[in-house]
């Protein structure tokens, strides 16, 4: 049987998620837990892999097992076999043809920005802390330009695997709830480092660096050279994959209690 799995996990102690020789890996950590459940070796698919440091609120992944166990005892037996900073919401049987990676209809991120003058004992490795006055209303402007479908070579890795740089950006709302800014970047797929590259150009034009107009001029420039800093991985978090109906999978709150 097929099942899938809504998990969470605060990324700051993992190396990101795909298994890496000698490196602890949330993957590696989930399928070692899944094949101590299901007695079998266990591989997994997920919606979308994350970079060291990340965190995730939503992701979902999918195992091929001939293990026969409940959706209660999925959660309850994984949760049991995983470090604390990993955790199952919920576990579906799904049909064959599901894929958490190909049947994904959009997947969203949220990056959070701790924007004062103090650093924060509680948010730290949880949010960006940038202490000079970000405007979200020039970064809003700024973020309505690079929605739609473009050529992200500007705001795509080096080391980027996909096999082409066009993506179709569906929505990026930035908001302010007194000193923590929000950027919700919502899109069928990404580039690798795609959203941490946006923010990294939102940031200089919301600090007055850079006009709004930049944006464009980076996203015309098709060359990663010519935009911002690949801002830190520690406030960024996979909070949501939408999936067709028919699969009926859970909704969970995903985002951050801070916020």
């Amino acid at each position: 049987m097929r099942v899938a799995l809504g998990i969470e996990y605060d990324g700051t102690h993992f190396a990101g998620w795909q298994v890496q020789p000698e490196q602890r890996t949330v993957q590696s950590c989930l399928e070692h837990a899944i094949s101590v459940v299901a007695d079998q070796a266990v591989r997994t698919v997920a919606a979308g892999r994350t970079d060291s440091g990340v965190h995730a609120l939503q992701q979902v992944v999918h195992f091929d097992t001939d293990a026969s166990r409940d959706e209660r005892s999925w959660v309850l037996g994984l949760n049991t076999n995983l470090p604390s900073d990993i955790n199952v919401v919920w576990a579906r049987p799904v049909d064959n043809d599901f894929s958490a990676r190909f049947s994904a209809v959009r997947r969203t991120y949220r990056y959070l920005i701790l924007n004062r003058i103090s650093r924060s004992a509680i948010h730290n490795n949880k949010m960006w802390w940038y202490f000079q006055k970000l405007d979200e209303q020039r970064m809003q402007a700024a973020a309505d330009i690079l929605v739609g479908h473009h050529d992200f070579s500007a705001f795509r890795a080096k080391l980027c695997q996909a096999k082409s740089p066009m993506k179709t950006v569906e929505k990026i709302t930035v908001t302010r709830h007194d000193d923590c800014i929000a950027i919700d970047v919502t899109a069928q797929s990404f580039l690798h480092h795609m959203v941490r590259n946006l923010v990294g150009v939102l940031v200089p034009i919301g600090e007055g660096r850079q006009p709004v107009e930049w944006a464009e001029k980076v996203l015309q420039s098709k060359q990663r050279g010519q935009g911002g800093i690949t801002s830190p991985p520690d406030g960024l978090y996979f909070v949501n994959v939408e999936y067709p109906q028919q699969y009926a999978l859970p909704t969970v709150s995903a985002f951050p209690v801070v916020w």
